[in-house]
């Protein structure tokens, strides 16, 4: 079904509340404040160990919902691929529903004919588990890392385009929708032409909030300008700082980064009022953002003065706010501790400032 932004919007907002005032300027009244829900990746560091190791990591989707609940999560977003296991789906929904969480899917696209049988499945598992929306990516790792020539890229532009257009009638026949992360590969332009060239009321955006640093984009004007197609986020406070190569970029506890958060939350909200919000705090080393060699430049048609200029004065304007948060040279013991910290500090600071 093709529609325009205007159609799109008011079909994905078709029922919400209108926003009021109170607490925070612009942001709904308490009764309606948004919950602050939890990416799987929030739990990177733990979701790596296995369930009997020491420390332990989660023993399925069911136990990282349990612990996002016993956090004060709102809901979760976790990946469907356990899903199918016989009774999965069903608890999880229990759960959910019994918690009082909002529960979204994530999943990765069919990549070829082959892969859509289990596409299929996932959509079957995730409907049953009460989920209407699944986050997914295009790229999993990083533009600037993955891809060495232009070529490459372009390659990939077409490629993903094939994945997307497999996987959207799909989505459409189980009455899903699909959120498409801005995954450190698509500027903002990029994007939009995605969303504009599908045209679908099945498809929309997963808002990260802080990835379009990594390609030298303000991450508010990114928020504002794909806040119209959203319907979900990666909601995150960044830190920055230099290096010799470009600059390090980190999730840090909101709070401690250069982002407004609130005012994203406002924009959010003002464009689609039932968003939900998952924290996407990674606790990791900073990443590299090697701007300043001819490598990143590579999937670019041209370099971009101006977007390097504008980008490296706001990363010295915010440099040394808070030293970055590193793990390398911490026993896992630390790790998780740390993890669990940075994720604690995050619901407390959104509890205190949106909620």
């Amino acid at each position: 079904m093709n529609m325009n932004r205007k159609e799109f919007l008011k079909s994905m907002a078709g029922g919400a509340v209108a926003l009021a005032g109170g607490g925070c300027a612009g942001l709904p009244n308490s009764r309606n404040r948004p919950k602050l829900a939890l990416s799987a990746a929030t739990y990177m560091v733990r979701g790596r160990l296995k369930a009997n190791a020491s420390p332990a990591g989660f023993r399925d989707s069911l136990h990282l919902l349990e612990h996002a609940h016993g956090l004060g999560a709102g809901g979760a977003q976790i990946g469907v691929r356990d899903w199918s296991e016989p009774g999965m789906a069903k608890r999880l929904r229990g759960k959910a529903e019994e918690f009082g969480m909002a529960l979204e899917g994530q999943i990765a696209l069919p990549k070829k004919d082959a892969d859509i049988a289990a596409f299929e499945r996932s959509l079957r598992a995730a409907k049953k588990a009460g989920v209407s929306i699944l986050r997914t990516v295009m790229l999993g790792g990083r533009r600037y890392e993955t891809f060495r020539t232009r070529e490459s890229w372009e390659q990939f532009r077409r490629d993903s385009w094939e994945w997307l257009t497999r996987a959207e009638p799909l989505v459409k026949k189980h009455g899903l929708r699909l959120a498409v992360e801005n995954h450190k590969d698509w500027r903002i332009d990029e994007m939009k032409s995605v969303m504009r060239r599908i045209s679908s009321e099945h498809v929309g955006v997963n808002l990260d909030m802080g990835n379009n640093i990594a390609l030298l984009e303000d991450p508010m004007r990114v928020v504002r300008e794909l806040a119209p197609w959203t319907i979900s986020a990666h909601i995150k406070d960044m830190g920055v700082a230099e290096y010799s190569d470009g600059f390090l970029l980190a999730e840090v506890p909101f709070g401690d980064g250069f982002l407004d958060v609130q005012e994203m939350v406002r924009i959010c909200l003002r464009a689609n009022p039932s968003i939900q919000f998952n924290l996407e705090m990674i606790t990791r080393d900073p990443l590299e953002i090697p701007c300043l060699t001819s490598q990143y430049w590579e999937t670019w048609s041209k370099p971009d003065g101006e977007a390097l200029s504008s980008m490296l004065d706001q990363v010295r304007r915010n440099s040394g706010k808070k030293e970055l948060p590193r793990i390398k040279g911490m026993n896992k013991v630390a790790q998780v501790r740390f993890e669990e910290e940075n994720n604690q500090r995050c619901f407390a600071w959104w509890n205190e400032q949106i909620v």
